[in-house]
């Protein structure tokens, strides 16, 4: 008696089948990209850096570097060039930020630089430039909480506000 293996059609069946779909996950998996990095900000290079050294005018700073990213403008006049390197993972993922450089140059009274500071992510905290919202002290009541609290505490707001609202009561 000889022991042979024999292929029955739903056998070949199956193993084409599985490995039509391995090609095609793999063939689908090797479009994703990943690890996207992105560069936001003034990027600057220490060669136009040199060209602005301590003493020059205001007008020399903006020819070899630019137009700032922002201004400052409270005891002296400041220049500051913001740059951010974010990374994610796969293109659905929140960018994570990795680094971030700010180049302040520091003006006298009479436009000439006094002083250059290259600050990184270790000399601050992270803030987000785009949302354009400023915290601020106290706290948050909700509307649910204005209305009890009213013109009195608890049950008399409540009770103060709706005889405001029916003053004939």
């Amino acid at each position: 008696m000889s022991l042979t293996r024999r292929y029955f059609k739903s056998d070949i069946t199956f193993s084409s089948t599985a490995a039509i779909a391995l090609v095609i996950a793999t063939m689908g998996l090797s479009g994703c990209k990943t690890s996207e990095v992105m560069n936001n900000g003034y990027i600057f290079d220490p060669q136009s850096l040199a060209l602005a050294p301590v003493g020059s005018s205001r007008e020399q700073v903006l020819l070899s570097l630019g137009t700032p990213s922002t201004t400052a403008t409270f005891d002296g006049e400041v220049f500051y060039y913001i740059s951010q390197k974010r990374t994610r993972a796969a293109a659905f993922m929140k960018p994570k930020l990795v680094d971030q450089n700010i180049l302040a140059i520091y003006f006298d009274k009479d436009g000439v630089v006094k002083q250059e500071a290259n600050y990184t992510l270790k000399d601050g905290k992270v803030f987000d430039m785009i949302s354009r919202t400023t915290p601020t002290g106290g706290r948050d009541i909700t509307f649910l909480q204005q209305i009890l609290q009213g013109s009195g505490n608890g049950v008399n707001g409540a009770k103060n506000f709706l005889n405001n609202l029916n003053p004939g009561q």
